[in-house]
């Protein structure tokens, strides 16, 4: 800005400083005359220099910075990706910038009418200056964490430093963030009351001795309008306008002022209608005194509500208030949007129909028309805004991924993309390299980290973001390709954690296949990360399909355009009827060996059963998928001429389908075998086979001499290498995972150049590689999915199906289902072909490594990751309603009993009552339902019953047992004294009145013995008869009593007293005398304090044997004899005061869920995290205030392998005596997967080293059991360590070749060279750990074993990254 004249002739300007826009005054010096001397240059050149001229300083600076060579005896083609140490940022020497303050200093703000007041009115008010921490004072500092924090290395800039702090995740306690930005007071209107009333102006700035001086500053008259809402304003007339110097606090400090004098309205406590909030007005003429007061009275009402208040702001957290900023409506994948959610979906066409002008200056142009939703995509992208995409295979959304990429280039910031495989990264890395500047990291590679786009698999991205990696600062895309690869149990958590660990700044793009449930996944990750998500995308396929079945030759088709066509299934079902009448009835035909056995209706079921029987005989053996013959497929097993039969059979499909396909012109073909052996053996059936020209021959035979000519001698002519050449010189290609890496990117490349014409290949390469072919075929429609064989699921078909159609090539593309002896069901595979994608489900598991790095940092709690994963969405969506219900429920009045007895006492006694009533129902089927009870509950036995009114429990006698004609015990019982409406005793006349259930005489010669009774009195013997209407209530001897029908269960006790009584006279004769004298003895037995009679003792007289029932019955029976002595037994207000505190009662057990609900304590994985959290500190990772330890800094290092056992075998030292070609044979257990394979021969030093690290695992086992972590000791030690490539990678350490090695074990050669290359990154990880605990001989040891490993054909670099 310009000189600014300021009082007394200090001159000053204003500028803005920083990367917030803090405004800085800085003083000017006065206006100073010429001084000639100025003029004189500072240096001048001797004569001996020749003079610098701007051609000769151009070409210096680009002579020396700007055209750095490289070394090419270091970098040549040759030796390209074989630099694993090389550091960029050391040779490029960057400086690094001068560290950010950590602390400053800030004024305190207090009210004009709270500060000590002074001696005289002339005496200037003065704040006091507090120092604080930088980040609590800038704006954005806690999401971010880039200001704050000072920069680390330069070598840890890409991978970060266990040392570094995470940067703040965004979307985490953002409403924390406006409230350190400025102190108390300087965010209202305080001060603007304070200066224009006339108070001094604060002139000194903090830890300054002194300041600007302003003048003199006079108060003007002024008058306050006050609002509460800016239709007031807008409705004023030009009369009542304000004068110039009144200030209008609804526009100038609206949330300020919101918070201190608008309405309030909060379960009824202060509020004010909104009909006159527009009229009221707070006119102050003179401010002085009355400002004071006004406020007064505002501070005092404050004071009220915030005591009131105080309850819910203890329950209500910091997230919550986030939360319930935003309305929420977004349903769980639904087609209805709310106005305002997380997930935005909608407004294609529009954006569509005006791209151009929307988006007129494209970051990158496209030779093509874009799509619908790839310029919707692109227009977000432009905004700003996290995309989420969801499309089918090959319907263009790696556009979206180059958009964001050039957006990067554009804004001179990072772009970063991430796939969920190795393969992909290097694909895109060679797709991209001649668009952008690129850079790929993976576990192994690391090519040009500076560059701006970048390519990662997503756990290196998880361990940047750990480990608070400097390069978080640049980025602002993250790419996630193949997002529903979040479904993965072992991997998809990698994808949570990543999106929750991603700081506020960084944008998302998230492509996908097509889910049901796009919208819920996208509102997740808006709601996690406090951002809108757009969800576009498209369910078009760009190439329609056609889905067929293949069977005896023919091909049926079953659907078309996403539509099931019973018509063609149900022609493939009347050929396979035919063909096997046909067999059955003695005709051979073209299938020796295809069926046997009757085709009857049951040869479903018997089929089923052998293949369930053959498939529980394989799954022992080594690869459990090479059977995936089961299902539809031809299985033999037999002597060798079966096996001759099925060998020609299995020919004879293939030889059928190639030839089909053909005359079709529906090559080439992706053939999905869900066995590796099985690819195998299928392409080998193809011996005569030869689909390429003599043109192509040459280009595979010029391709493969250039791709494999990098390899030494002996590794070109490897067993592998030599059969696939053959293979694919007659166009047969095979590709899985036991395949070496170079050999399938040779096949890939091949295939992606249409030379390939059959390719047998497994399920990995519809997800790892783009390669659309002509026709894709299924060799069965059931996988073994590494527990049991299971169908395919929709989802899995659909990403594999649509490698079919090349976009620009074919006008449909074909899936063929390949049935041989077993036709599918309709449902199943009408299921399989239209039915409904997987939907995205959280595969969120606690590992301890995450535990670790959340521990580390203090801001990051593990609870709140915990909270954001996918799996607690649904929960935390809840939140803000709960919330409300909270509120509403402590809003209400609290009921109060009063009590006519003097000090309440109703609450004891509920509670009594309650838990007598849980033991009463424990005891139910325990004691009442037992042999020995059933034989005391006899007439004359006294029992206690209970009570249908829950006022009490009630003493009575059983008159009757249970008959043929009645399952009830007729019982009298004493019923409290408030009962006045009973029934007078029925005489004789009544009888016919009786019910319907005690009427009914038997005949005398149908009657039992339980039906005739005798009165101990009369002797008289009775007709079985009951005269009584049940139930009958009578009185007598001043009490009330009823005689009832009870069931088994309604006995709470059996008492051990006996009364005499007269059976006939009571149920015959109604005799009040009977009664009186039955009722008497009743109230004799009660009459000791009004306490029930003891009850049998459980184990004496009904001899339980239930420890547990035993406890029980003597606390019941305990709970009956305190409730008797209670003031409130008997009270005539007794059942009103337990309706009453059974609902104070329920009303607390509702408030303290709703507490529950939104505490940390309800997320479903926090007993799993308080395990482990136990087993951390029993094995020393953390101490008893969760400070992670040197052993839990070790700890993070371990990405590989399973970080207990890695770091217990460190710091048990078992790798201390073993030499570094041991030590990294054994470290192989870590990484290798396969889990059946021979057994390996070890010398003894490594048989003892086996052994000792099984037995740490086998402990870290029975500990982590012992803490209720879900682990079986036997099966984690079996799951995380395989020793089956032990020998092997001893082997190789020592120098043998990789032929030689091949023969030591039937693991195939992809996986050992996967393993090894994985096990150069645990060489890495264990050497860091070792710099950590300071073993300078196990890091040489290490760095020795890596260097050992490093060689030949096993870390041969890729085609994709060198070229050919």
């Amino acid at each position: 800005m310009d000189r600014i004249d300021a009082t007394n002739e200090l001159s000053f300007r204003v500028g803005f400083t920083g990367h917030s826009g803090h405004l800085k005054i800085e003083p000017l010096p006065p206006v100073e005359s010429p001084n000639p001397l100025n003029s004189v240059p500072d240096f001048i050149l001797p004569p001996a220099f020749p003079k610098e001229t701007p051609e000769s300083i151009k070409e210096y600076i680009e002579e020396k910075y700007l055209l750095p060579r490289l070394d090419p005896d270091v970098f040549s083609p040759e030796k390209a990706g074989r630099q694993w140490e090389f550091d960029w940022f050391e040779k490029a020497k960057i400086h690094l910038e001068p560290s950010l303050p950590r602390s400053v200093m800030v004024p305190t703000w207090e009210l004009p009418f709270r500060r000590p007041r002074r001696g005289s009115e002339l005496e200037k008010y003065e704040p006091r200056s507090v120092q604080v921490d930088v980040s609590e004072v800038t704006v954005g500092a806690e999401d971010s964490g880039a200001l704050p924090r000072i920069s680390g290395p330069a070598k840890d800039f890409v991978k970060g430093s266990i040392n570094n702090r995470p940067f703040r995740p965004g979307g985490l306690d953002d409403s924390q963030s406006l409230g350190r930005v400025l102190p108390d007071g300087a965010s209202n209107g305080e001060w603007v009351w304070e200066v224009l009333n006339g108070g001094p102006a604060q002139t000194i700035p903090p830890s300054f001795k002194q300041g600007v001086d302003l003048g003199n500053l006079k108060a003007h008259s002024y008058s306050w309008k006050v609002y509460d809402n800016q239709g007031a304003v807008k409705s004023m007339s030009d009369a009542a306008k304000p004068n110039p110097l009144s200030v209008q606090f609804d526009d100038l400090f609206k949330k300020a002022w919101e918070e201190d004098v608008t309405e309030l309205t909060a379960d009824g406590h202060i509020s004010e209608p909104e009909a006159e909030a527009e009229a009221n007005e707070l006119e102050l003429d003179k401010p002085s005194v009355p400002l004071r007061s006004e406020v007064n009275k505002l501070d005092m009402t404050f004071d009220v509500f915030d005591k009131e208040s105080s309850v819910l702001d203890e329950i209500l957290s910091v997230e919550s208030e986030v939360l319930t900023s935003r309305l929420d409506g977004a349903g769980d994948g639904g087609d209805q949007q709310p106005t305002e959610a997380w997930a935005v979906y909608g407004g294609t066409e529009v954006i569509a129909n005006n791209f151009y002008d929307l988006v007129p200056d494209m970051a990158l142009d496209f030779p093509f028309e874009l799509d619908t939703f790839q310029k919707e995509a692109i227009y977000y992208l432009e905004k700003g805004d996290s995309v989420f995409v969801a499309a089918h295979t090959s319907a263009g959304k790696t556009v979206v991924a180059e958009y964001a990429f050039a957006l990067a280039s554009k804004h001179c910031t990072r772009a970063v993309y991430t796939a969920p495989i190795k393969t992909i990264s290097n694909q895109k890395y060679r797709d991209f390299c001649g668009k952008f500047d690129v850079g790929l990291l993976t576990g192994d590679v690391s090519i040009r980290p500076e560059a701006s786009c970048l390519i990662m698999t997503t756990e290196i991205l998880r361990s940047m973001l750990y480990r608070g990696a400097d390069i978080i600062r640049d980025i602002e895309w993250v790419i996630f390709d193949e997002v529903h690869y979040v479904n993965d149990v072992e991997r998809g958590v990698v994808w949570e954690e990543v999106i929750i660990m991603l700081p506020r700044h960084i944008n998302i793009v998230l492509l996908s296949a097509t889910v049901p449930n796009t919208i819920e996944f996208a509102d997740w990750i808006g709601r996690t990360k406090q951002k809108e998500i757009r969800v576009t995308g498209t369910t078009r396929r760009p190439v329609p399909l056609e889905h067929c079945i293949f069977y005896s030759g023919e091909l049926y088709k079953v659907c078309e355009n996403e539509k099931f066509i019973s018509l063609g299934f149900k022609a493939a079902k009347d050929a396979h009827k035919k063909k096997n009448m046909n067999t059955a009835g003695g005709s051979t035909g073209s299938y020796p060996v295809l069926s046997s056995g009757a085709h009857d209706g049951g040869r479903g079921q018997k089929r089923d059963n052998s293949i369930r029987g053959k498939q529980s005989k394989h799954s022992g053996s080594r690869n459990p998928g090479n059977s995936s013959g089961a299902g539809w497929a031809n299985q033999n097993n037999g002597g060798g001429q079966r096996n001759f039969g099925s060998w020609r059979s299995e020919a004879s499909v293939w030889l059928l389908l190639i030839n089909k396909l053909l005359k079709k012109s529906l090559l080439p073909v992706v053939i999905f075998c869900f066995s590796k052996n099985r690819c195998d053996k299928s392409a080998d059936n193809l011996t005569g086979t030869d689909l390429t020209s003599s043109s192509e021959k040459s280009e595979i035979r010029v391709f493969c001499d250039k791709a494999f000519g990098r390899l030494k001698g002996s590794d070109r002519n490897l067993p592998q290498v030599v059969r696939v050449q053959s293979l694919l010189r007659r166009g047969i290609g095979v590709h899985h995972a036991g395949l070496l890496p170079i050999v399938k990117e040779v096949v890939e490349m091949l295939f992606c150049r249409g030379v390939i014409k059959v390719l047998f290949s497994t399920e990995t390469f519809a997800m790892g590689v783009n390669a659309p072919a002509r026709t894709v075929v299924f060799d069965t429609l059931r996988k073994f999915d590494g527990k049991s064989f299971r169908q395919l699921l929709p989802g899995e078909y659909t990403q594999m199906a649509g490698r079919a159609g090349r976009r620009g090539l074919d006008k449909i593309g074909t899936v063929v289902v390949l049935c041989r002896d077993e036709m599918p069901e309709e449902s199943d595979l009408k299921h399989v072909i239209v039915g409904s994608a997987t939907r995205l489900e959280s595969q969120f598991r606690l590992t301890y490594i995450m535990i670790l790095h959340l521990l580390r940092v203090e801001e990051l709690k593990v609870e709140d990751m915990l909270k954001r994963s996918f799996a607690e969405f649904h929960a935390q969506k809840k939140l803000p309603e709960q919330q409300q219900l909270l509120m509403r429920k402590l809003a209400q009045p609290t009921k109060a009993i009063e009590c006519i007895k003097g000090e309440p006492a109703i609450e004891e006694y509920y509670e009594w009552h309650a838990e007598a009533e849980m033991y009463s129902n424990q005891l139910l089927e325990g004691v009442m339902q037992n042999s020995v009870s059933q034989q005391f509950l006899l007439p004359g036995r006294v029992v206690v019953v209970k009570s249908h009114s829950a006022q009490d429990h009630l003493l009575g006698v059983i008159v009757k047992s249970p008959s043929a004609n009645s399952k009830q015990y007729i019982v009298l019982v004493l019923t409290p004294d408030l009962l006045s409406n009973f029934e007078a005793p029925l005489d004789g006349d009544l009888q016919n009145k009786r019910s319907a259930d005690f009427q009914i005489l038997m005949p005398k010669s149908k009657r039992g013995l339980e039906d005739e009774y005798y009165s101990s009195v009369t002797s008289r013997k009775g007709s079985g008869v009951v005269n009584i209407k049940l139930p009958h209530r009578g009185n007598a001897a001043g009490v009330n009593y009823e005689v009832r029908g009870i069931d088994n269960n309604e006995f709470l006790s059996i008492c051990n007293f006996k009364i005499k009584i007269d059976q006939v006279r009571l149920l015959e004769d109604v005799s009040s005398a009977a009664y009186s004298k039955t009722v008497q003895q009743l109230l004799d037995l009660k009459s000791d304090g009004g306490k029930y009679p003891p009850a049998l003792d459980p184990v004496k007289d009904l001899r339980l044997k239930d420890v547990n029932l035993v406890e029980a019955y003597y606390k019941w029976n305990n709970l009956l004899q305190k409730m008797s002595q209670n003031k409130c037994h008997g009270c005539v207000k007794l059942e009103q005061h337990l309706r009453l505190a059974k609902e104070i009662k329920r009303h607390k057990e509702e408030v303290n869920a709703l507490k529950f609900q939104m505490s940390d304590e309800a997320l479903k994985q926090m007993p799993d995290f308080q395990g482990r959290i136990d087993v951390l500190k029993e094995i020393g990772c953390i101490d008893t205030e969760l400070v992670v330890q040197i052993k839990g800094r070790v700890a993070c290092e371990m990405n590989s392998g399973e970080e207990l056992i890695c770091t217990e075998c460190l710091f048990e030292n078992q790798l201390d005596d073993l030499e570094p070609e041991e030590a990294v044979a054994i470290m192989s257990a870590l990484v290798f997967q396969q889990k059946n394979t021979s057994e390996p021969s070890l010398t003894p030093k490594l048989s003892q080293a086996k052994q000792r690290l099984l037995d740490t695992a086998k402990r870290l086992g029975e500990l982590q059991a012992n803490f209720n972590v879900q682990v079986e000791p036997d099966e984690y030690a079996q799951e995380n360590l395989k020793f089956g490539l032990v020998e092997v990678v001893y082997e190789w350490a020592k120098g043998t070749p990789f032929a030689d090695i091949c023969e030591l074990t039937d693991v195939p050669e992809g996986l050992i060279v996967r393993t090894i290359v994985r096990l150069d990154e645990t060489c890495r990880e264990f050497r860091n750990a070792a710099s950590i605990m300071g073993n300078s001989a196990l890091y040489k040891k290490l760095e020795i074993a890596s260097n050992a490993i490093k060689r030949d054909i096993v870390f041969a670099a890729s085609l994709y990254i060198t070229g050919i």
